[in-house]
């Protein structure tokens, strides 16, 4: 089906007023996320905004679920090279979208909406596909998701609490520290059938 000039016009309106929305919401903090601001600043009318999103849930909504259209490391096979690739692109997305900002609205108004709740988690999901991918060869244990909590919180611990995302040099450790750990412990022990409960 070939979209027709008025389609492309909607989905133009659609991407402005959305990724308005984000810099709204970064720049501006999130009381400031309001169809009527949202609109001034995307120089559409306030009645387009509400058309598209009626409630100020369905506009937040929208706009968090395009944080995950960011890039991701395509994996090499080279273990240490692809998760420092994919941590430092994380950063990146920390420091070009101010993706730290968003998160922490993000992760405060999930906690009372579970349909931002949802949006929260394929945002997760998304972001920690290429780790997951990268520890695949790791068991699917308790120290394999370790690792990966580790890795994605080094980037953003340090950017919420210490307001900078960390440098090459910290990611790098960060990654080896994490490596030593998985290749020092032993494989976990399988679970024993039929112990007390």
């Amino acid at each position: 089906m070939t979209a027709t000039p008025e389609d492309a016009r909607v989905v133009r309106t659609r991407n402005d007023v959305l990724h308005t929305a984000l810099t709204v919401l970064v720049d501006e903090g999130r009381d400031a996320v309001t169809h009527l601001r949202v609109a001034e600043a995307a120089g559409y009318s306030r009645a387009t905004v509400y058309k598209h999103w009626p409630t100020r849930l369905h506009l937040l909504r929208d706009a968090f679920a395009r944080l995950g259209d960011g890039p991701h490391h395509v994996p090499t096979g080279d273990l240490r090279g692809d998760l420092v690739a994919e941590v430092t692109q994380f950063r990146t997305d920390m420091q070009q979208d101010r993706l730290d900002r968003a998160l922490a609205v993000l992760a405060d108004l999930a906690a009372s909406s579970p349909e931002l709740a949802e949006v929260r988690d394929r945002l997760v999901a998304d972001g920690e596909r290429v780790l997951r991918q990268v520890l695949a060869a790791r068991p699917d244990d308790p120290e394999r998701e370790a690792a990966l909590l580790m890795l994605c919180g080094a980037i953003l611990y340090s950017a919420l609490l210490h307001g900078r995302p960390p440098g090459d040099d910290v990611i790098g450790a960060s990654v080896d520290i994490v490596l030593r750990g998985l290749s020092a412990s032993p494989a976990p022990l399988p679970a024993v059938r039929g112990g007390p409960a």
